[in-house]
C-alpha cells in the first residue's frame, strides 16, 4: 500500500486562489497532479461534502474530504496557507487545509490510518508542528508519525479511554458515561468527536467509552459498559444504528461538530443528565422519529427543518411506487393499444393464458367500441395496465404514511396511510396527502410524549396512538378539510373546459404551468383529469387537450435529468443519481420524477419548470398534436400524432426549464460563495 502522503502531496504557504470554494479546487488539483484522483470528480465530491456541512474545525484548520469512485488511490493533501481562509467555524479562518481523499471502496486498513489521523488532528501540539514545519518533507514525516505504527502492519494503538473517577468520588458526582460519534462520510469528523470527548472526559476524571460508527466499521459496547452507564452522548449528523440498546437512558444530543468544538461542555451536560430525574432519556419506542432525531441533533433541528425531513422521507418511500407503477403502466400500453385502459381490468381478471381474450368491447364516445388488439398481447398489456395502475393507486397514502412516519416513527404510519386513502377518497389528492402526513405525524409524536403508567406503556405504540390519531385524521378530512380541496378542484377544471377551442395555445399553456406546479398535486391532477375526462368523448379537441397535459408533464423530471447532466457541480451525489433515474421517469410521463428537486430547491426549481411546461402546452396545441392514450409518455409514440409535433414541443419545453434552472442555482452559488467571502 502507497503512503497516503509524501512531499508530492504537501504545498507550504500558498496564496489562497479565492474562497474556500477556490482552496478546494485547489487540493483538486494537487491531489489530482499524483496520479490519486480524477481531478473533476474529486472536486464534485469535495463540494458536495462542504454543501453538507462547513468543514472548517475549531484550531484554525479545514479537512474537506470525500469518499468518491473518481478516487483511484487514498491520499492525503497538505496545504498551509499564507493567508487563512474562512471554512465556517466559529472561531475563525482556516490556514491548515488537509484534504482527504478516498476511494468509493476503501479498505479497512487506509479507514484505521485516516481515523488516526483524524484523532490527530484535535491535538495542539501536533497542529503546531505542522504550522511550523519548513519543508514539504518534513511536514509529510509528521503525518505519517502519526500514521507510521498501522503502516509497519502493527496494530493500531487503541483509543485512549478516560481515566476512572478517583477512589473518593461517589458514582453519583462522576457517572460512567458512553459517547456516539458518527458523520455521513465516517471518515473525519466521527473520529475527530470522538477525540474531543474523550480528552475532555479524561480532564473531568469521568469513565467514558466511545462507539464509533464511521467508515471503518463499529465496535459496539458491551453489555456491561451499558449496564453500568449515566447517560448516553450522541454526536452525530446521521441515524445511529442500535438506539434501542439505550432505552431509558439519560440524553445528551447534538450534531458531531459541537463534540468537536465543544466537547467539555457537552460532557457536562452528560454529567448533569445523568442527575437529573426530568432529563431528556432515550425513548423505549424506537423508529424512523428517533432516527431521524440523530440527523442533527432533535434539541438543535428547527421544527421547519424537521418537517422538511419528514417531507422528504415521504417523497423518498414514495418514488417507488411512481416508478414501478408508472413503468408498469406504459408497458401496458406498449402492448396492448392505447385502449388497454378501458378494458384493462374485464381482461386481466376474466382470461388467462389458456383463455386468451378477443377482441374486446368497451363504451366510448361514439358508443361500443372494440379494442384494437386481441390475444396474448391484450392480455399481457392488460396486466401490465392493471398492476401499474393499482401501485399508482398508492401514491398519496404512501407519501402520507411516511410522512408521519418521518415524524412519528411506526405509531405515525397507520393514521398516516388512512389519512391518504381519505385524502384520494374525497378528492383532495396529493395536497391532501400532504397535509394528512403532517398531521398524522405531529399528533402521533405529541401522543409519544405522554407517560402513561407501566401497565398501560405496551399498548401506547401499538394499539392507543394509531387509533386516536387516525380518528383525528380520518375524521378531521372527512369533516372538514377534504370538501374545500375537492371544491378548488372541481373549480380549476369548469375554468378550465371554458377555455377550449379559439383560447386553445393559451389552454395549452395553462395545462403546462398545471402540471408543472406541484407535480403530481392537486393542481397537476385536476389538469390531468380535464384531460382523460375529455378522451371519452372522442373528439380531435380532447386529443390535443391530453396530449397537451402529457407532454407538459414530461418536462420537469426530463429538464431536471438535463441539468444533472451538464452543471453536476451543483447537485449533490444524491440529486445527481435521481436525475439519471429522472430520464426514464420523464419518458414515461411520471412528473413525480422531479419531486426531489423541487422539495429541497422550490424557488429556483418550480418557476423553471412551469415556463418550460407552459412553452410545451402551448407548441402541442399549436401543432395541432393529438394524444389518445392517457399515460404512457413516449412508450405510447403510437397513440400521438403528429409524432414529430410531440417531440419538439418536449424537447423545446425541457430546454428551457433546464437552463433557467441550471442558471438560477448558478446564480445561487455564486452569491452563497460571494456571502461566505464576505
Amino acid at each position: 500500500m502507497s503512503a497516503l502522503i509524501t512531499a508530492d502531496l504537501v504545498r507550504l504557504d500558498v496564496a489562497p486562489a479565492g474562497d474556500k470554494l477556490a482552496v478546494i479546487g485547489q487540493m483538486a488539483d494537487l491531489i489530482a497532479s499524483t496520479g490519486r484522483s480524477e481531478r473533476d470528480g474529486l472536486e464534485a465530491g469535495l463540494l458536495a461534502r462542504e454543501e453538507s456541512f462547513a468543514t472548517g474545525m475549531p484550531g484554525g484548520f479545514a479537512i474537506p474530504h470525500c469518499r468518491t469512485e473518481a478516487v483511484h488511490e487514498a491520499a492525503l493533501g497538505l496545504i498551509r496557507l499564507s493567508e487563512p481562509v474562512d471554512f465556517g467555524a466559529q472561531d475563525g479562518p482556516a490556514d491548515v487545509i488537509i484534504g482527504i481523499s478516498a476511494p468509493a471502496g476503501t479498505d479497512d486498513q487506509h479507514l484505521q490510518l485516516l481515523a488516526q489521523l483524524s484523532r490527530a488532528l484535535i491535538r495542539p501540539e501536533f497542529l503546531a508542528s505542522l504550522r511550523a514545519a519548513t519543508t514539504s518533507q518534513e511536514a509529510a514525516d509528521l503525518v505519517l508519525d502519526v500514521l507510521e505504527p498501522a503502516q509497519r502492519g502493527e496494530q493500531p494503538a487503541a483509543a485512549p479511554v478516560a481515566e476512572a473517577a478517583p477512589a473518593d468520588a461517589t458514582a453519583e458526582d462522576l457517572p460512567v458515561l458512553l459517547a456516539i460519534t458518527s458523520c455521513p462520510t465516517g471518515i473525519a469528523h466521527t473520529y475527530m468527536a470522538a477525540e474531543s470527548l474523550e480528552n475532555a472526559a479524561k480532564e473531568r476524571g469521568v469513565e467514558l467509552h466511545v462507539e464509533t460508527q464511521g467508515s471503518g466499521g463499529i465496535t459496539p459496547f458491551t453489555p456491561e459498559q451499558i449496564e453500568r452507564a449515566g447517560a448516553l452522548i450522541v454526536a452525530a449528523d446521521v441515524s445511529i444504528s442500535g438506539r434501542d440498546r439505550f432505552a431509558g437512558l439519560p440524553l445528551v444530543e447534538h450534531p458531531v461538530k459541537r463534540a468537536i468544538s465543544h466537547g467539555p461542555q457537552m460532557i457536562d451536560e452528560a454529567i448533569d443528565a445523568a442527575g437529573d430525574p426530568a432529563a431528556r432519556r432515550v425513548p423505549a419506542t424506537t423508529g424512523a422519529a428517533a432516527a431521524s432525531s440523530s440527523s442533527g441533533g432533535e434539541q438543535q433541528q428547527s421544527w421547519p427543518k424537521r418537517i422538511q425531513a419528514a417531507v422528504m422521507t415521504g417523497v423518498s418511500y414514495m418514488i417507488p411506487f411512481v416508478a414501478a407503477g408508472g413503468l408498469l403502466m406504459a408497458l401496458g400500453f406498449l402492448l396492448a393499444g392505447f385502449d388497454v385502459a378501458f378494458v384493462a381490468q374485464d381482461v386481466a381478471t376474466g382470461s388467462s393464458l389458456t383463455d386468451l381474450p378477443g377482441h374486446v368491447t368497451y363504451d366510448g364516445a361514439a358508443g361500443e367500441l372494440l379494442s384494437k388488439r386481441s390475444g396474448l398481447l391484450l392480455y399481457l398489456g392488460s396486466v401490465a395496465f392493471l398492476l401499474g395502475n393499482t401501485g399508482m393507486g398508492f401514491l398519496v397514502a404512501a407519501l402520507s404514511g411516511y410522512i408521519a412516519f418521518g415524524l412519528a416513527g411506526r405509531p405515525g404510519i397507520a393514521p398516516g396511510f388512512l389519512g391518504g386513502a381519505i385524502s384520494v377518497l374525497v378528492g383532495a389528492g396529493f395536497l391532501g396527502g400532504l397535509v394528512t402526513g403532517l398531521l398524522a405525524g405531529l399528533i402521533a409524536l405529541w401522543l409519544t410524549t405522554f407517560r402513561p403508567p407501566r401497565w398501560l406503556a405496551g399498548l401506547m405504540p401499538v394499539v392507543i396512538i394509531p387509533l386516536v390519531t387516525s380518528a383525528v385524521v380520518g375524521g378531521a378530512m372527512l369533516l372538514a378539510i377534504g370538501r374545500p380541496l375537492a371544491w378548488v378542484m372541481t373549480t380549476l377544471q369548469d375554468a378550465l373546459t371554458g377555455m377550449s377551442g379559439s383560447s386553445a395555445i393559451l389552454l395549452g399553456a395553462i395545462l403546462g404551468l398545471m402540471m408543472c406546479f406541484d407535480l403530481g398535486g392537486p393542481v397537476n391532477k385536476a389538469a390531468y383529469l380535464f384531460a382523460t375526462a375529455g378522451l371519452s368523448q372522442g373528439t380531435e379537441a380532447s386529443f390535443e387537450i391530453m396530449a397537451a397535459v402529457m407532454a407538459g408533464g414530461m418536462v420537469p423530471p426530463l429538464a431536471m435529468a438535463l441539468s444533472t447532466t451538464i452543471a453536476r457541480r451543483l447537485y449533490s451525489p444524491v440529486e445527481r443519481e435521481n436525475g439519471t433515474t429522472a430520464w426514464l421517469l420523464g419518458a414515461a410521463f411520471i412528473s413525480e420524477g422531479a419531486i426531489p428537486f423541487a422539495a429541497g430547491d422550490p424557488l429556483r426549481v418550480i418557476p423553471s419548470m412551469m415556463a418550460g411546461g407552459a412553452l410545451t402546452g402551448a407548441l402541442t396545441m399549436a401543432f395541432g398534436v393529438g394524444s389518445q392514450a392517457p399515460h404512457g409518455g413516449i412508450f405510447v409514440f403510437f397513440a400521438i400524432s403528429p409524432l414529430w409535433g410531440y417531440v419538439v414541443a418536449i424537447l423545446a419545453g425541457t430546454l428551457l426549464s433546464a437552463a433557467l434552472v441550471t442558471l438560477l442555482k448558478a446564480r445561487h452559488a455564486r452569491t452563497s460563495a460571494a456571502a461566505v467571502a464576505a
